[in-house]
């Protein structure tokens, strides 16, 4: 149920191709459609960002398929911060994670020196990651202050013109992911 339909090898090509071009998708996730771009790339976060009419200093969540895909956005962790991760993931729990000095001002969010990092629980969304090569950034589907989408017909309605659409189910999950510090432990949301 809460995967998305496997893409054939020409099919994970072009997705590839489409993102390295600056090329933004739309993909489930645990609660609702997600809006994602490679986390690297400045012309697509400024594209996503333009689509969801988001303003430019809020910071985005990025998707990996393991933790070792996050890796290279993410300031060395210690050990005993590398196991709570292991023990916390895959699961709906975004962590809040010092971020590489490298890592994109759009992506952390203007002025901000963490980065907000998660592998999600949604099967289909880390398989997604596998077959883009890369960690994905991870953005509810819709324009800033709406309700975000849960179904492909609706992502398809509203933005299949501008973005990929992946198709497939939103996992069962209400709320979006919880937001953890990892530094201190605190809840965020």
């Amino acid at each position: 149920m809460t995967m998305h339909r496997a893409l054939a090898p020409a099919a994970v090509y072009r997705l590839r191709a489409h993102l390295r071009r600056g090329g933004v998708i739309a993909y489930p996730t645990e609660s609702v459609y997600g809006l994602g771009c490679l986390p690297t790339h400045a012309r697509a976060l400024r594209r996503l960002m333009a689509i969801k009419a988001r303003p430019q200093h809020k910071g985005l969540i990025s998707i990996g398929a393991d933790s070792m895909q996050l890796q290279p956005l993410l300031a060395p962790l210690t050990t005993a911060q590398q196991l709570t991760l292991q023990q916390q993931w895959p699961a709906a729990k975004t962590f809040l994670i010092p971020a590489r000095h490298t890592v994109l001002p759009a992506l952390r969010g203007r002025g901000r020196k963490v980065l907000a990092v998660r592998v999600p629980a949604h099967s289909g969304a880390r398989r997604l990651c596998r077959q883009a090569g890369s960690a994905l950034v991870s953005s509810s589907c819709n324009r800033a202050g709406m309700r975000p989408y849960r179904h492909e017909r609706d992502v398809r309605r509203r933005f299949g013109r501008q973005v990929w659409v992946v198709g497939g189910r939103c996992g069962g999950k209400r709320n979006p992911s919880q937001i953890i510090d990892l530094l201190s432990g605190v809840r965020l949301r």
